[in-house]
């Protein structure tokens, strides 16, 4: 059976969900469950397919706020702070095990910038074609 989770990680999970929701746009839910939350959207440039766009995931230590669009412009972390930047995991995963409204709206501005990479960006071009964008 599995242990139920942590209060604190169901805050975490429903504040990083939000910021996902608020930005929406026209991308596709594809996973809305109480420990995941998933959007996609795009072209993904090699196989042609629908692509996860930003995501939220309940671990065993923390929440994680994953967006590809730093992954693909690294430069929009320029200026990020390093209380954020010190959550950072990889190339687009942030870890959080509270909330922090300070970091969670910087955050926000910076999940802004990464859609905007999606909207105007080459991710999202099929030959020929723009498929649904965010």
């Amino acid at each position: 059976m599995k242990a139920p989770m942590n209060a604190t990680f169901e805050d975490v999970f429903a504040e990083l969900r939000a910021i996902l929701m608020r930005h929406l746009g026209s991308l596709s839910i594809t996973e809305d469950s109480p420990t995941g939350y998933c959007l996609e959207g795009g072209c993904h440039p090699k196989r042609g397919t629908p692509m996860p766009i930003a995501w939220v995931r309940v671990g065993k230590a923390y929440v994680s706020f994953h967006h590809m669009g730093l992954y693909a412009r690294p430069d929009l972390l320029r200026g990020v702070s390093r209380p954020l930047l010190a959550r950072m995991q990889g190339k687009s995963c942030f870890n959080f095990t509270s909330v922090d409204v300070e970091l969670f709206a910087e955050l926000e501005a910076l999940t802004v910038r990464g859609f905007e990479v999606f909207r105007n960006g080459p991710l999202l071009k099929s030959p020929g074609q723009i498929t649904r964008g965010v």
